[in-house]
């Protein structure tokens, strides 16, 4: 298997319809970020070895798994090139568990990009539950690809004051200034905590200024940084999910924090995320805590 320097762009590889169009996303994302590519497949034995073939007669279940491994990356190649030089793009098979080894290739990853459902087999890498797994466990951002991206879109992110939010919100200037695109930032006041029934109901007229503040406020401190990116902050009275899902149609990324303020464990994907990553219309980017901020 070919070496490759690190810091690259990753993609899943299991040779479903999704990986392959997760496999074009992510070489265009390393041509825009000028990163190598390193395409990754899984097979779900701990004991294989990514260096040469198991001994003849030993493991024939695992020598036809490997084998199409195998055949998938070289597909998987094959549309890579047609973006990237050769020696820009490296190839492995791993053995493991797919949402295991593709949080281990986060480690040493600026981005992971995985489809949003695979073949849902042993051999499949990409099923629906690997994909939010790895987005709520990765290192590193991670692009779930679903739909399509509109070529001349915005990139939509959704802000909520939690540390993930301040996160996403990051990412996301810096993939609008890459492309070049617009930036609108949501804010939804859908999902408020309801107040006691004897407690004094706010002015609405006050409430949604006083929101429409604290939007601009969090947006002030990123503009100094990125002062060639227009923002277009929205503030809407909705369900975050529904207003993210929406904006998607016309969008060539949605960024969405991987918990909000509700978050029980480190390892669960938030209500917003899952949701946004179920029912986009165009890739998702879900950038957790730990998430490492784009170079």
């Amino acid at each position: 298997m070919s070496a490759i320097t690190p810091w690259p762009v990753v993609a899943g590889v299991d040779g479903s319809a999704s990986a392959r169009a997760a496999v074009g996303w992510a070489a265009r994302e390393a041509r825009l970020r000028d990163l190598p590519l390193r395409l990754v497949a899984a097979v779900p034995w701990t004991s294989f070895r990514p260096v040469g073939w198991p001994p003849p007669g030993q493991g024939h279940g695992r020598e036809v798994v490997v084998r199409r491994a195998a055949e998938h990356l070289d597909a998987a190649r094959v549309i890579a090139e047609r973006t990237l030089p050769a020696d820009r793009v490296a190839v492995e098979i791993r053995g493991g568990g797919p949402a295991e080894v593709l949080r281990d290739e986060s480690a040493s990853a600026q981005v992971v990009v995985v489809g949003n459902r695979g073949l849902g087999s042993v051999t499949g890498l990409l099923a629906g539950s690997v994909s939010q797994a790895l987005a709520a466990s990765a290192v590193c951002p991670v692009v779930v690809h679903r739909g399509v991206a509109t070529p001349a879109g915005t990139v939509v992110v959704g802000v909520d004051g939690s540390p993930d939010g301040e996160l996403a919100l990051g990412y996301a200037f810096g993939q609008a200034r890459l492309r070049g695109a617009a930036l609108v930032a949501v804010r939804a006041r859908g999902e408020e905590v309801v107040e006691p029934v004897d407690a004094a109901v706010p002015d609405p007229a006050t409430v949604e200024k006083q929101e429409a503040a604290a939007l601009d406020d969090v947006l002030d401190l990123w503009r100094p940084r990125y002062p060639d990116v227009a923002v277009h902050p929205r503030l809407v009275s909705d369900r975050a999910a529904s207003v993210l899902v929406g904006e998607s149609g016309g969008a060539r990324l949605v960024v969405v924090g991987s918990r909000g303020h509700r978050a029980l464990a480190a390892m669960v994907l938030g209500s917003v995320s899952r949701a946004t990553v179920h029912r986009a219309h165009c890739p998702v980017a879900v950038v957790r805590g730990t998430a490492r901020r784009p170079r």
